[in-house]
């Protein structure tokens, strides 16, 4: 069934408008962040498919974690597109995590003509990407890494590990050096933290500028360079907000997804040695994280044109409808089978503005790569402290731990290629 929509100058009746199910939940509070389980469970007794929440003090939107109902909204471009401009002009401008869900010239923040163009440029860039030579930067890059704190016996694997090793694979494919690179990775991580969103963009845009001029005057075999030479044309402002997708889809969920698969594989039996048998590998781990804990947990940001009906609830013209992946995905009314192979859920979203296909085997291939090098090199690394007393980081859109310190018998350098 397709939602219901009220004809232009109709009324939409106050008793079953979503502001009218109950108070609005607050999903970028640390009490969220701590348990979002067992927050979904509570929503779905209470609510059931659609959740009033905030997603900053003040800033109202509509949850949605029912998996049925996230694929028929997500598939539905014209009732639920993606530019979120008229939203923007009913909220601050300032509000911290608007650098993550404002109005920009790209592939996730527009829709019909404007974001084919986009896509297009957006995916034939990406479809370049050697995954052989993915799995070669991992490895190549990882030695220098682990050599900054392998003799010590103990590390925080996110900061000290999966996060410059990341870093240092996606901008060698995007073809990015180090010197913009940092600039960028520091506006990157303010964005993700919700800091000051006048100087974040500031900082992202001259960086990403200095990208682009650089690969106009000098193109290489990599990302940046195929989508300067696009046919679309793209101009100077429009790489800049191709660009600023790319390294906030290439390096904070790649990162997220590995530090909670490392999580699980520390955890969880079935990922170490057992006298019952051979332990799981890093792809299952990977998979099943894609699948009940997705490192961008609610996202997929659509803004409903006009009233519209979703499940007998009324919701409002231009504002915000978010996919919770991770509630949808573990849908007690969902029953994917025994496999987790990933094939049906939405860690990836679903419709027009889902990941690119070829972005997608660069993710799962990277976070078992970069695991699998770990444990190459330091095969007895174990949790240093109780999972309980782990942190999880506040916001209403990653799931994302704050630090995951681990322990393992030093080890000498390990040699350079």
């Amino acid at each position: 069934m397709y939602p219901q929509h009220a004809q232009q100058g109709a009324t939409v009746s106050s008793r079953s408008q979503i502001d009218d199910m109950g108070p609005r939940i607050p999903i970028y509070s640390p009490e969220f962040a701590a348990d979002p389980h067992g927050y979904y469970r509570r929503m779905r007794s209470v609510y059931g498919s659609l959740v009033p929440v905030e997603i900053w003090p003040g800033v109202p939107a509509t949850l949605v974690i029912k998996y049925a109902t996230a694929v028929r909204i997500l598939n539905d471009s014209s009732h639920f597109p993606a530019d979120p401009r008229n939203w923007q002009k009913t909220v601050p401008a300032d509000i911290p995590i608007m650098p993550m869900i404002e109005y920009r010239p790209n592939a996730i923040r527009t829709s019909g003509a404007e974001h084919a163009r986009y896509r297009a440029a957006l995916a034939d860039a990406l479809a370049g990407i050697s995954l052989l030579s993915v799995r070669s930067m991992v490895e190549r890059s990882a030695v220098p890494v682990v050599n900054t704190f392998c003799g010590d016996g103990k590390a925080d694997v996110l900061s000290q590990y999966a996060l410059p090793l990341v870093f240092s694979v996606f901008c060698q494919t995007i073809g990015c050096p180090p010197e913009i690179g940092q600039r960028v990775a520091a506006a990157s991580a303010a964005m993700f933290d919700g800091v000051d969103t006048a100087t974040v963009n500031a900082r992202m845009g001259e960086a990403l500028l200095d990208l682009t001029a650089l690969k106009r005057a000098h193109p290489a075999d990599d990302v940046t360079t195929r989508l300067v030479q696009h046919p679309a044309g793209l101009s100077d402002e429009e790489m800049v907000h191709q660009l600023v997708l790319l390294f906030a889809a290439g390096v904070e969920p790649p990162l997220n997804l590995i530090a909670n698969t490392l999580l699980l594989m520390l955890t969880d039996s079935r990922f170490t040695t057992t006298v019952q048998g051979i332990p799981l590998p890093t792809n299952i781990a990977v998979d099943e994280r894609l699948a009940t804990d997705p490192p961008m947990a609610n996202y997929c940001i659509t803004y409903p044109r006009q009233p519209v009906m979703v499940d007998g609830v009324w919701l409002q013209a231009d504002h915000p409808v978010i996919i919770s992946m991770a509630a949808c995905n573990t849908d007690p009314e969902l029953d994917p089978g025994s496999s987790l192979d990933n094939g049906w859920n939405l860690a990836f979203s679903s419709g027009d503005h889902a990941c690119p296909a070829h972005a997608r085997p660069y993710g799962t291939l990277l976070a078992q790569e970069v695991i699998d090098q770990l444990f190459d090199f330091l095969p007895e690394t174990r949790l240093a402290v109780a999972e309980a007393d782990l942190v999880w980081r506040p916001g209403p859109f990653h799931r994302a731990l704050t630090a995951l310190p681990v322990v393992f018998p030093p080890a000498h350098p390990f040699p350079t290629q």
